[in-house]
């Protein structure tokens, strides 16, 4: 009998060996990235349809929160999860700034604050040397239909 007539046996067999491998780089990843959620000041955050800006590798970025009734609160210095002055916020963003200054800087407002409030928190970054100032936001589900 010729080998090309030989019957072949099937394999009954599934490899999962790539399969485990793929799943345990991404629990990594989410090990990883999510303490990096959860991190800041609890706000509402406004909903946006916008694009999402892309990070600078090796610098996390400057986060200035305002809550609800208006309390600023930034992700660096020693107390992050107090409230802070506007003084000590324009001096710890310079400071991150004059040392890294390609780092990105966010303001993360609550829905509920007054728009004075916002501004006021930009300003004291612009005072500390910010030129580029990002806003984080809620992605929308889908987008508002005019009446």
């Amino acid at each position: 009998m010729p080998a090309s007539m030989k019957k072949r046996k099937l394999m009954g067999e599934i490899n999962v060996v790539p399969y485990i491998d793929v799943m345990l780089v991404l629990l990594i990843i989410f090990m990883v990235t999510a303490p990096l959620l959860t991190q800041g000041i609890e706000v509402e955050l406004p909903k946006a349809n916008a694009e999402p800006i892309e990070s600078v590798p090796d610098h996390d970025p400057l986060v200035l929160s305002v809550d609800a009734a208006g309390n600023l609160y930034i992700n660096a210095g020693d107390d992050e999860d107090k409230p802070s002055s506007g003084s000590k916020i324009v001096t710890i963003v310079s400071v991150v700034l004059g040392e890294k200054p390609e780092t990105p800087v966010f303001v993360k407002a609550d829905r509920a604050v007054a728009y004075g409030n916002v501004v006021g928190a930009m300003v004291l970054l612009q005072q500390a040397g910010a030129n580029n100032i990002g806003f984080v936001t809620d992605p929308l589900d889908s987008y508002p239909i005019p009446e």
